[in-house]
């Protein structure tokens, strides 16, 4: 046990230097700890302060589903995170000395990285050494998938091939030039990572902290579905739900309490959580969203308060405690099935998917099943419910980014001191601007405005 802490120590030392500099770019001394054995290597994955917690929130802050009012907008601590939340072109994440979203996705990936050197470089084998390393695929998946959605298009199979991707960083060496992918090759990347995992992992662990084969179908699920591969997203969400298919029944749940649902409940597969930051901190819910629950929808008094000023607040955490959850749950793998059933003309399938999990949110004896007779009508319903589902999920900003790409035509509109702010469908805004000190440090291409 002192040996796995000085290892940990010596790599949060070597993070910590690394985040004054250029993260993609500073190069390490791999003298400074030699973690050689399974048991090392498990132990860096399983520091959840740098691998589970600190996901992205500047996607979800730039997404339709919450609102700050002009004092919350007014005491933001960074002129970046008031850009943010105006989409403003430029300058919207603070330096990389503060700390940023930008970071905190690499330096998870710098330690995946650096664990599936080891197990290359020390000979590790073996049925842990497989589970260390699928572990450590999936984990860089999760978060190239994270950054994709915040600083690359949205996935247009058409344009893939030449549009802006991520950074592809596969090894811990720092010293090699940071360039940007092609999206396609982005995703191309996460799909490998996963596929490889799911042949390395066991089905469950021993904590949803630690990712399973049953997790990594899921978020392989949840890239096909950015994708518009319906066919491989269905596929990979049935064999998810084949392992774990149990849902929350609402109705056992008290709607009263501060945080009605527990931390590591028996939805979750991965146990993720965003970066609750000073813009999603204050977060409120806009009246029409909330209006369009039904007052037999458990999920009305589930996922909201009412404040003394009567603006409506989010309550419904799938974690409590570290940020929201951004990992993955069941219930988006049943609305994954659903939509890509009905998008496969399906609606039967697609319908009783979404039935399924809808039942276990109404009160009981109140839920009439959804039906449709035609696939846009059913497609409607499996949206919308899927919005109120999986409300501050870090997912919404994706969705519109995909569903605008299709037509939707949805349009975001934020008011701020009486100034009014815009965001038109397909905005090269949605591809947020990379932290301007990396693009700096590092020579990459910034995103096209």
């Amino acid at each position: 046990m002192n040996r796995i802490y000085r290892l940990i120590v010596l790599v949060i030392i070597l993070i910590t230097l690394t985040n004054c500099r250029d993260f993609l770019s500073e190069k390490s001394d791999v003298k400074l700890a030699i973690p050689e054995t399974i048991e090392d290597n498990q132990a860096l994955l399983d520091q959840y302060g740098f691998i589970n917690i600190d996901f992205s929130s500047i996607a979800e802050t730039s997404s339709d589903d919450i609102y700050l009012n002009d004092s919350d907008y007014n005491s933001l601590p960074y002129d970046e995170y008031k850009r943010l939340y105006t989409w403003q072109p430029d300058n919207v994440t603070p330096p990389v000395s503060v700390g940023n979203a930008w970071m905190h996705c690499y330096r998870a990936i710098y330690i995946c990285n650096s664990v599936l050197k080891n197990i290359n470089d020390y000979n590790l084998t073996g049925i842990d050494a497989d589970n260390v390393k699928g572990q450590a695929l999936a984990l860089r998946a999760i978060r190239y998938l994270d950054g994709v959605q915040a600083w690359c298009k949205a996935y247009n199979s058409a344009t893939a091939g030449n549009d802006l991707g991520l950074p592809l960083k596969l090894d811990p060496d720092m010293n090699a030039p940071s360039t940007r992918s092609s999206l396609q090759d982005t995703y191309a990347q996460i799909i490998a990572d996963l596929k490889s995992a799911i042949d390395l992992l066991p089905e469950k662990q021993i904590s949803v902290t630690r990712m399973s084969k049953t997790a990594a179908q899921g978020i392989l699920a949840r890239t096909y579905l950015y994708m518009g591969d319906y066919e491989n997203s269905l596929k990979y969400s049935l064999e998810s739900l084949k392992s774990n298919s149990k849902l929350l029944n609402y109705n056992q749940l008290n709607q009263q309490a501060d945080f009605p649902i527990n931390d590591l409940n028996e939805e979750i597969l991965f146990w993720g959580a965003m970066k609750y930051d000073y813009h999603l901190i204050p977060a409120k819910i806009p009246l029409s969203l909330f209006n369009s629950y039904s007052d037999n929808d458990l999920r009305k008094n589930i996922f909201f308060r009412t404040n003394a000023s009567g603006e409506i607040l989010f309550k419904g955490y799938y974690l409590n405690s570290n940020g929201p959850l951004c990992g993955i749950a069941v219930d988006e793998i049943f609305l994954m099935a659903a939509e890509s059933y009905i998008r496969k003309g399906n609606i039967v399938d697609g319908l009783a998917k979404l039935n399924e999990l809808s039942e276990k949110r109404w009160k009981i004896g109140t839920f009439i099943p959804f039906s449709a007779s035609t696939q846009e009508d059913a497609l409607e319903i499996v949206l919308t419910e899927r919005r109120k589902e999986l409300i501050l999920r870090g997912l919404r900003w994706a969705d519109i980014k995909r569903l605008n790409l299709q037509g939707k035509n949805i349009v975001l509109n934020r008011n701020v001191n009486g100034q009014s702010y815009i965001l038109q469908p397909n905005d090269l805004k949605y591809a947020i601007a990379i932290p301007e000190d990396i693009i700096k440090l590092t020579g990459m291409q910034q995103n096209p405005r």
